[in-house]
């Protein structure tokens, strides 16, 4: 029997649609359920805060929070070529239990249209990985 916590909980995935893991997480006790605590109207807000950046350190500081409350461990590096566009930085979830495959998608997708209005944030990830000296 799946033990309810006492917040409101992500609603499950149509079945076949994601492999999130999420009843899994539920059965495990040991299990850190942290992450389905983001429901379909907070993800909306947390993309629309990650849209919402103006600097580099205001990222990191959204990043640290993800982890915090959500245990997301979010990763942005530049990729393995040249670096022209937002297209060019790796930008990932790390895989975790009860992560759903939609919000894997959307926090970079968010991350990638708030780059875009903001160069200066990704000259500065670049200055952080030693690409411009």
């Amino acid at each position: 029997m799946i033990a309810q916590p006492p917040f409101p909980l992500r609603k499950e995935c149509p079945p076949g649609a994601c492999v999130c893991g999420r009843d899994d997480l539920l059965n495990d006790p040991q299990g850190d359920l942290r992450i389905l605590r983001l429901t379909r109207e907070e993800e909306k807000r947390l993309l629309d805060r990650i849209e919402s950046i103006t600097s580099y350190e205001e990222l990191q500081r959204i990043g640290e929070r993800m982890h915090a409350q959500l245990g997301i461990v979010l990763e942005i590096a530049p990729g393995a070529n040249e670096v022209r566009t937002v297209r060019g930085l790796n930008i990932r979830l790390a895989e975790q239990p009860g992560l759903c495959r939609k919000t894997r998608q959307n926090v970079p997708a968010a991350i990638r249209r708030c780059l875009e209005k903001n160069p200066d944030i990704v000259f500065a990830i670049l200055n952080a990985h030693d690409l411009l000296g």
